[in-house]
């Protein structure tokens, strides 16, 4: 009687629990036998495990075969057992004594032929073994992946051949090393490829710097859905813990992650038709969606109020809670979605407010497809006007015949605060910045003052002023009574809800924290309440 013990591991949302295979040869009718839960795909292994071995040149036994995955009642699918199995077969079968195994877990699916396919969720696998000090042995093509957590030691190994001659001590695989490449240029453009636009340029530097949610709307073809994509050429790049959780969560849905850039934060950008579950996640065996594929980066979410409204409002406790709970009748999975929403949508159904195709009544449905709960968790609304082309071409002109002086910081104090209304496009344009420098800043000048407002509030408070609680907000930003009364005015004017209100003063707290000010002034809220023009739009519409 023969009996072997492996260790391997399984997938479960982002973690890699322990599955213990315990491998027993008996005398009687030749049989092979699964049991510990396996799902069909691992069921299959039975088959693909017999032809990979005698092709790699073992005998197959020819006696009853008894497999447990341990725990049981942890369900097992996919072909990452098949090398385990395998391996648990031939060390019963020569007796390779159970101290050679202790120290080593297997996952890899296998070809017919013996060699080693490569499986989804090395990464988290990497951790886990990492933690439990053993090393681990993977396919080649998986192996490098896993090389990211400094800590794990990764064999990497290209047939079952392999890695019987590295247990008895005959070839040794190689240990896997992450080979960190160079940068990729930038693939998201410059912030100096929009012309104009200083009122909504200076929003997006906000929402970078605070880790705030931004809504940009205007008529069509006023730059939304370029400065959205801009975002990510000013944020700075992940710490290398948080792009090891990104990395893990790629790892699972099997994204190939590049050695290039594999720091970058995500962007993710789901089309209008996507449903609930393609933005959550989901399925029989619960997967991760889109706002998890954008944990820690952005989620661009263009033409807004195509989205279903149920589809949308299924982003209100992640918005919230920073992590999405998925449950099913036979599986459950918590997954991180710690993301920046930013969305962009036109304000009437032909484009344009001034259109005399819509009326008041038409455009009302149209932005009524966007809930209330759910624009309460926008930070902020920028209205982003046309441009008078002629005098946008003529700047520019002028720009590039001048030798001009390096880009200064720009004032933050916004004279775009008023009142939407149907003529205020032309108005708004003309009132832009004449400053054509502010025009010219790069994103990497743009980036550096967020890199530095981001570290003066992760020296004080060790995280973004988005993620503050309310008790937290009112250390950080208390206010005199002044503009206590100030905001608070300005809050019931517009009719908006407590949480606006917190989300308006933390808009307020990341614009002094851009000016380098330790106190939260009345020219910050001024600032702030002007990044509500959704909200202005809303309210001349019902005439309230």
């Amino acid at each position: 009687m023969e009996l072997a013990v492996v260790y391997t591991r399984a997938n479960l949302g982002i973690d890699a629990p322990l599955v213990t295979i315990e491998v027993h040869l008996s005398n009687g009718l030749p049989g092979f036998h699964l049991v510990g839960l396996p799902e069909t795909t691992v069921k299959e292994s039975r088959d693909r495990v017999r032809s990979a071995m005698i092709n790699a040149g073992f005998e197959f036994p020819n006696k009853r075969i008894t497999v447990n995955m341990a725990p049981a009642d942890l369900p097992k699918g996919g072909g990452r057992f098949d090398l385990a199995i395998a391996v648990g077969i031939i060390c019963a079968t020569e007796g390779i004594g159970a101290g050679c195994l202790e120290e080593y877990e297997f996952v890899g699916e296998l070809a017919l032929s013996g060699d080693l396919r490569s499986v989804q969720g090395a990464l988290p696998m990497a951790f886990a073994a990492a933690k439990s000090m053993r090393k681990l042995i993977l396919p080649e093509v998986n192996a490098q992946e896993a090389a990211l957590v400094s800590t794990a030691h990764v064999l990497s190994a290209k047939s079952l051949w392999d890695v019987y001659l590295h247990l008895i001590d005959k070839q040794f695989l190689p240990q896997a090393e992450f080979e960190q490449g160079l940068s990729e240029h930038n693939t998201y453009g410059d912030l100096s490829d929009i012309i104009e636009q200083i009122h909504a340029k200076q929003a997006l530097e906000i929402c970078a710097a605070g880790g705030h949610n931004l809504l940009l709307f205007g008529p069509a073809g006023t730059g939304k859905s370029m400065l959205a994509n801009r975002l990510l050429s000013i944020l700075p790049e992940l710490p290398e813990q948080d792009a090891l959780t990104v990395a893990s969560v790629r790892s699972i849905v099997g994204e190939k992650i590049n050695p290039a850039n594999w720091r970058q934060r995500p962007f993710r950008q789901p089309h209008h038709s996507s449903s609930a579950a393609a933005l959550v996640g989901g399925g029989s065996y619960p997967m991760p969606g889109e706002i998890t594929l954008a944990h820690k980066g952005v989620l661009f979410l263009d033409e807004l109020p195509e989205f279903g409204r149920h589809v949308l409002d299924v982003l209100r406790e992640p918005l919230e809670t920073g992590e999405i709970n998925l449950s099913r009748a036979k599986h459950k999975a918590t997954y991180p979605a710690d993301f920046q929403l930013v969305a962009a949508m036109n304000p009437s159904p032909t484009g344009d407010i001034d259109d005399m195709r819509c009326n008041n009544d038409q455009i009302l449905r149209y932005l009524n497809k966007l809930s209330g709960p759910l624009l309460d968790r926008i930070d902020l609304q920028v209205h982003v006007p046309r441009v008078d082309i002629s005098r946008a071409f003529s700047q520019k002109v002028q720009a590039q015949s001048a030798s001009n002086p390096p880009p200064e910081k720009p004032d933050y104090i916004s004279n775009d605060g008023e009142n939407y209304n149907k003529q205020g496009d032309s108005k708004r344009a003309s009132e832009q910045p004449q400053q054509s420098r502010n025009n010219a800043e790069s994103s990497e000048t743009v980036k550096s003052r967020v890199s530095q407002a981001q570290q003066r509030q992760f020296a004080r408070q060790a995280k973004l002023n988005a993620a503050l609680s309310n008790k937290e907000l009112d250390k950080v930003a208390g206010l005199s009574q002044a503009n206590q009364t100030f905001i608070t005015d300005a809050i019931d004017k517009l009719g908006l809800s407590m949480r606006a209100f917190h989300r308006t003063l933390k808009v307020a707290r990341t614009i002094a924290d851009l000016q380098q000010s330790e106190t939260v002034e009345k020219r910050h809220i001024a600032q702030a309440m002007s990044y509500r023009s959704f909200d202005q739009l809303l309210k001349q519409l019902t005439g309230a």
